[in-house]
């Protein structure tokens, strides 16, 4: 008891040690909230408004500027698709192309109709061009030049080569093109070498427009290569330094890029820094996108924050003096009166105040005074009061240890000697008196951890004589758990509850384990019994000391604990129907306040 009302005058102590802020400081941060947050309030909006402004403008100009690169791209795709056409659409060409006939009617058909209608195609634009026919129809010759490792488009600015459709059977660029839907299926992709050297095809089929309603054929494929730079001429961010515009295929790839350190990369981490702007291109398959900084676009907004910066420093430093001095003028007697009931906080109700005049604050000053005397007065003699009851409250639920024991042991004891069984009535008179020697204790509540096994270990080997096999214990406690001190019988109550209440069939098994966990001290008491439905056992947690439902075992050692320890400290019981119950009980570490007698001598006493 004495340790825990010191607990208790450390915590209160601890609590004397809060910080809080005086009320002058709360008077004068009141009033600079009246007057600073409006200030605050209107130059954060004016901002905010200003800066939506000059984005939705800027938004709204790299857009236009966005839809006319697309319209110019855009026309510049549709010329090379106009190109592919003048070959797709010609039945003349397709009729040569598609007629396997080797000889005179092939050279004929290569020199007289196909270069020549290859040779227009080119001239038909100013454009660098590269055109790539694939045929099926091996009679006809392959024409082309040998580029090596060079640009197609470097090397010879506008041309056309003839290939066989084998050398592109197997590729997976070929294989994977979708199918043919007349007129309408074509693809710009980057493909063999084209990303090396920054270029782009338009790559389609070539099939018989005489097999148009039924299955179609193809016959060739078609591939134009242009450019990069010459199809996205038109692709420039005007819109301010540091802006960067790209345009990403389908696939999330960056086909072009101009203008910024970061052109061409979707930063992932600078994102938050810039505007972005898109424009779908090419259909919804490919996406023009504009970055343009933030810190260009809101250049201007900055002159408003530094203003309002500065006006709402001027306006915090005025304040703060106004404040202080209205403060200070406010909250004099009322820090007169928190010093006067601080020193009441901390135990000390000698200190009386007086104010002058005839106001609210004079009265207040006798009735604390008035009640200054009445509280000491009356702490002490409710402390006393207080630590009386609750001693007694201990006493009287020490006293209620279960006397069905002794009679049960004694009848054990009249069997025994009834038979004649000498030993074993030796062995348990033995134990029945070190289990009271221990349980008396001198009149003391507080026994070292060891004393409370030994009496545990006691009551067992007392039962161990009544059921012999059907009884198993074993004690695992860290060694450790000796050197501290607990509230008596604390674990012979549960020990009694499992023989009453846990048998499952005609055997049980008792485990009591003892562990230190941090600064608290946790045995349980482990059994393979019966078990507990849900219903009693939050009956028996709730802690009730209802006739006939917890007993003796939970309520008396949860109240021992409770009265000495405090709240934090206690029992708890986790149970499972058919499985078994662990008690777990927990106690905070307590050195022994002195050496306790040993066993010989405590005997021979």
């Amino acid at each position: 008891m004495i340790r825990r009302g010191k607990r208790e005058g450390e915590t209160a102590a601890s609590a004397a040690k809060t910080r809080y802020m005086p009320f002058g400081y709360k008077l004068m941060f009141s009033y600079m909230a009246l007057t600073l947050v409006p200030v605050l309030l209107f130059g954060y909006f004016a901002n905010s408004i200003l800066v939506e402004s000059v984005r939705k403008q800027t938004s709204g100009s790299v857009q236009t500027a966005l839809r006319q690169m697309k319209d110019n791209i855009e026309y510049r795709m549709k010329d090379t698709v106009r190109l592919s056409d003048m070959i797709y659409y010609d039945n003349a060409i397709a009729a040569r192309l598609r007629h396997y006939e080797s000889g005179w009617y092939s050279y004929e058909s290569t020199t007289q109709y196909v270069q020549p209608k290859f040779e227009s195609v080119l001239k038909a634009t100013n454009r660098r061009i590269w055109l790539s026919v694939y045929l099926r129809n091996e009679t006809l010759s392959e024409v082309y030049s040998m580029y090596g490792n060079t640009d197609p488009l470097t090397y010879a600015g506008q041309s056309f080569d003839v290939y066989h459709l084998r050398r592109i059977a197997d590729r997976p660029w070929y294989r994977a093109f979708p199918p043919e839907r007349y007129g309408e299926t074509m693809q710009w992709r980057q493909v063999e070498r084209d990303e090396e050297f920054g270029n782009i095809s338009l790559l389609r089929r070539l099939v018989d427009t005489s097999m148009i309603g039924r299955q179609q054929s193809d016959f060739g494929f078609i591939r134009l290569t242009v450019k990069l730079s010459d199809l996205f001429e038109t692709v420039v961010p005007d819109f301010g330094e540091g802006t960067s515009v790209r345009i990403d295929d389908a696939d999330g790839r960056t086909l072009f890029a101009t203008g910024g350190s970061e052109a061409g990369m979707a930063s992932a981490d600078g994102e938050e820094r810039y505007l972005t702007v898109e424009e779908p291109l090419h259909g919804d398959d490919w996406r023009l996108v504009a970055r343009i900084p933030k810190a260009w676009i809101e250049k201007d907004a900055l002159k408003v924050k530094l203003l309002t910066v500065a006006i709402g420093s001027v306006c915090f430093l005025l304040f703060l003096v106004v404040g202080a001095v209205l403060s200070r003028y406010f909250a004099r007697r009322v820090t007169r009166i928190v010093t006067v009931l601080e020193s009441f906080r901390h135990g000390d109700f000698r200190r009386r105040i007086r104010f002058k005049g005839r106001d609210e604050f004079q009265t207040i000053s006798q009735s604390i005074n008035s009640m200054a005397e009445h509280i000491d007065e009356l702490i002490r003699q409710v402390y006393v009061t207080s630590l009386k009851k609750k001693e007694a409250e201990l006493e009287a639920l020490q006293a209620q240890i279960n006397p069905h024991f002794l009679y049960n042991t004694l009848s054990s004891i009249s069997r025994l000697a009834k038979f004649g069984r000498v030993e074993q009535l030796h062995r348990m008179v033995s134990d029945l008196a070190s289990f009271y020697r221990l349980s008396l204790n001198e009149g003391r509540t507080i026994i070292p951890i060891a004393n409370e096994l030994e009496q545990a270990k006691a009551y067992l080997d007392i039962q161990k004589a009544k059921y012999v096999d059907r009884l198993g214990v074993l004690f695992e406690v860290e060694p450790e758990l000796l050197r501290y001190e607990t509230v008596k019988l604390i674990l012979q109550p549960f020990l009694e509850n499992v023989l009453k209440h846990a048998w499952c069939g005609d055997r049980v098994h008792i485990r009591v384990t003892g562990r230190r966990v941090g600064t608290d001290i946790e045995f349980r008491i482990i059994d393979d019994g019966v078990g507990m439905t849900r219903d009693t056992l939050q009956r028996i947690t709730a802690h009730d000391r209802r006739e006939g439902e917890t007993g003796y075992g939970v309520y008396n050692v949860h109240q021992r604990i409770l009265l000495h320890y405090g709240k934090p400290y206690g029992i708890a019981i986790h149970s499972r129907l058919g499985v078994g119950t662990t008690v777990v009980i927990r106690i905070p570490c307590v050195l022994r306040s002195a050496p306790e007698k040993t066993d010989a001598s405590a005997e021979a006493g």
